[in-house]
């Protein structure tokens, strides 16, 4: 039978609650591009964040969606368009459209079609925008509500930071997130700290082209979590011998749901602990890591919560819980 889809895009821009700062960048605004197939009478869509970190613009990453627009509208899966894009953004919104799609046809949920447990209400983490320890302190007792707080810190003077936080709220579990901003040495300065007893996660302290076998050895029993070093199944031995003992796993660097379940899989056997992450964006483009929620030990999927609006039946956050998607969301 022949098949009769439809490929669009678009660019969407969504506006921040204040300004998000991390150590590379304050963004005021989101740019995300929206993919939608459809295919007799059936649609699926879904959203990703072109990151410049990564040399990716909504335009790049339009024009490479439209390389493969044939292959797509004449029906490719998502387990076939693996060899056709590589991982990233653009990849990102084709593969998790494919995947709406194959479950609106199917009438099935996504956690049947990948024959996992369905996912269950879950603790997502709550991110602090980098600022002084004055304010980072201020923020967290703001955000009360939440008990994991993932702050976002510059260089060696978001240790101050760190401890102010701590100070502040006492009963929060940290993961201090360094975008590749430390050195070495501040990274020892950091573990050594008084109060380090408190973090529970030291995500992507160093720059990722620092990487290198025993890297981490003998510097903290604090978890060291990779960010920007991971992107797919390839980069897991190489952060093994680093000495990463946890991954965030994201759909912009996987590109999309396909290769993410793969990883999140082997990472476990692997013996990391796995954080099912997100840059910021809309519920759309959460949806798909949520459904995977039964393979992360950590949930960071607060993108919507850093917005001024979202998208319609727009997941549900009661607090820090984080509710499984509706359908008609995603999946």
């Amino acid at each position: 039978m022949m098949i009769l889809r439809q490929l669009k895009h678009e660019i969407v821009k969504w506006p921040a609650k204040g300004e998000f700062r991390i150590s590379r960048s304050s963004l005021s605004e989101f740019i995300t591009v929206q993919v939608t197939i459809t295919e007799n009478g059936h649609t699926g869509r879904a959203e990703c964040r072109p990151y410049s970190r990564y040399d990716e613009t909504a335009q790049t990453v339009i024009s490479a969606i439209e390389e493969v627009r044939s292959q797509i509208e004449q029906g490719i899966s998502p387990e076939e368009l693996q060899s056709i894009m590589p991982a990233g953004a653009a990849r990102n919104a084709v593969d998790c459209a494919l995947w709406d799609l194959r479950a609106k046809q199917n009438g099935a949920y996504i956690w049947e079609l990948l024959d996992i447990r369905p996912p269950t209400p879950r603790i997502t983490a709550y991110t602090l925008s980098m600022n002084t320890p004055e304010q980072m302190a201020r923020a967290a007792l703001k955000a009360k509500a939440y008990n994991l707080l993932k702050m976002k810190i510059g260089g060696p003077e978001g240790i101050e930071a760190v401890n102010a936080v701590i100070r502040s709220r006492p009963d929060a579990h940290l993961i201090v997130d360094a975008n590749e901003a430390l050195s070495l040495e501040a990274l020892e300065t950091l573990c050594s700290n008084d109060m380090a007893h408190k973090i529970a996660l030291i995500e992507q302290p160093l720059p990722a082209d620092q990487d290198r076998p025993g890297l981490f050895s003998d510097i903290t029993t604090i978890p060291i979590c990779a960010d920007e070093s991971l992107h797919t199944r390839r980069d897991l031995i190489r952060l093994k011998q680093a000495g990463y003992t946890a991954v965030n796993v994201k759909l912009d660097k996987t590109g999309g749901l396909t290769e993410a379940y793969s990883l999140m899989k082997e990472a476990r056997l692997m013996g990391f602990k796995v954080m099912a992450g997100c840059m910021v964006g809309s519920s759309l483009a959460m949806a798909p890591m949520a459904y995977l929620e039964s393979l992360a030990d950590y949930i960071d999927l607060d993108g919507p919560l850093l917005l001024n609006k979202d998208v319609k039946n727009a997941l549900t956050y009661d607090g820090e819980i984080l509710h499984p998607p509706k359908q008609e969301l995603w999946g």
